[in-house]
Order: C-alpha cells, then structure tokens, then sequence
C-alpha cells in the first residue's frame, strides 16, 4: 500500500483511512472539513485492488462482474504495522467497502479507538449476521448513510437501510457508543464531506475525554 500524510505528523489522534485514486482527488478537502490541521493526522493507505483487499471473506459480485477477494486480513496486517505507537490514539475510518473494512477491522483488534463507517458496504452478504455474534472492540463507532441509498434496484444493495440500523441497534445493545447519522443523497454524493464528519464527530469525543487515553 501507498502511504500519504495529513495533519500533524504529532498529533497523539491519528486517523487511518483505506482510499482509493477517487479518494485521493478529494482528500485535501476532506482534511480540510474535518478540523485544523494541528489537531490530528491522517494516515490515508492507497490499496491496489478495492474489492479484494478490503472484504473481508470471499462473496459474489452484486453488481458488475467483479466479486469480492476476501483479502482483509492481509491488508490488517499493513495497517496494523502503522499504529503501533502505544502513547496515541487510533480511529480507522473509510468510505462505502472502505468503511466496511474498518467495522471489520475493529472486530479483529482493540488497536483502535473508534470507528467511521461512512455509508459502510453494510450490506456485504453474511456481515450483520458477524456483527451479532462477535464482540465490537472500539470504544465508538460512527454510522453515516445517505437518505436515498436504500432506494437501488439492486436487491442486494437495497438492503443496505435495514442493515446500517440493525448494525447501529446490536452496537449500541453491546455497549458501544454509537451514532447513526443521515446524509442527504445517495451513494455517490459528498464521500468526502461524510467521512470528515465523522472524523471531526470522533475528535470532538476525544477531546470530551480530555486527551485521556
């Protein structure tokens, strides 16, 4: 994976991003919407195949002819090598399968703190079921979908509504402080801007603590 750095590179609140070159064409406004720079550092990893590296077990394409790799767990190992500064705090976020990951993520490790799942791949066959038998490890999560994403004709992806609020009821019942919040448009509208407001919602909690890790 390839690397780039936001923010302060000394901040104690690191964040962790999966992008792709779609991510990246919007990544300074992104950075720029989620607070001052001194605040924090974002540490974006371009991935080189999406669908795999990020799924986290083997699917079917639900749309297209490309299926899912089921390539997380090699990709954890990458990111897991980037936060292994015991005195900062970790919050893995990411968009659309990219915010899968990072739910997935925090299931496998207590390395990070939070989690920003900005209109999450939640739908992906097989994930909410995982979500009600395994324990969620971050401290919080942030869910974040848009009002119109549930309305596709792909069945699969249509699914999407019921399961982001199913996910957002099992966390909450497991402890975990969660939020759900509503965007407007679909899929494709402001990736950007979501993710930053859930990174700022996540600095805004940090800082609530008072800095205590």
């Amino acid at each position: 994976m390839t690397r780039y750095e936001y923010g302060n590179p000394k901040s104690t609140d690191v964040l962790i991003q999966m992008v792709d070159d779609h991510d990246l064409s919007a990544i300074e406004r992104e950075v720029n919407a989620t607070g001052p720079r001194d605040s924090f550092l974002l540490i974006a990893l371009k991935v080189k195949d999406w669908n795999r590296d990020l799924s986290p077990w083997r699917a079917p394409a639900v749309f297209g002819d490309e299926g899912f790799g089921g390539g997380a767990e090699e990709t954890l190992s990458s990111v897991l090598a980037e936060t292994a500064d015991e005195t900062r705090r970790y919050c893995i976020g990411g968009y659309s399968l990219a915010g899968l990951f990072a739910l997935w993520a925090a299931y496998q490790t207590d390395r990070f703190d939070g989690v920003v799942a900005a209109s999450p791949s939640i739908w992906f066959p097989g994930f909410v079921g995982y979500m009600k038998e395994n324990p969620m490890r971050a401290r919080r999560v942030y869910l974040s979908l848009g009002d119109r994403e549930e309305r596709t004709r792909n069945p699969v992806m249509a699914t999407v509504g019921d399961c982001i609020r199913d996910g957002c009821d099992i966390l909450r019942a497991q402890g975990v402080h969660c939020i759900l919040e509503w965007n407007k448009g679909n899929h494709f509208k402001d990736p950007d801007l979501r993710t930053a407001a859930g990174f700022a919602w996540m600095l805004r909690e940090n800082r609530a603590d008072g800095g205590v890790l």
